[in-house]
């Protein structure tokens, strides 16, 4: 594809700190597909969310929930936690 810009990732601060909790090995699991984002933020494995805006992707028992700005060509990671947890309102 020539021409493609990739994405810039931001995590919001709760994001950030939600990562930083996680143990070593998912961690570093979801760095991996944090990365993979900049490429392909709607790729095969992502689900539209229902009940609100943005997107998930499942790493494990873990998801990341974030929105996409087509304008902006920016991904934000509104949150990282477990499956159980995640989709809890704040």
């Amino acid at each position: 594809m020539i021409g493609q810009q990739n994405y810039k990732i931001y995590l919001k601060r709760s994001a950030e700190k939600e990562l930083s909790h996680l143990p070593l090995k998912i961690h570093d699991r979801i760095i991996k597909r944090l990365l993979s984002l900049k490429k392909t933020p709607k790729s095969l494995n992502v689900k539209k969310l229902r009940g609100r805006e943005g997107y998930r992707i499942r790493v494990g028992d873990y998801r990341i929930l974030y929105e996409i700005d087509e304008k902006k060509k920016r991904v934000e990671i509104v949150s990282i936690g477990h499956r159980k947890e995640i989709y809890r309102l704040k």
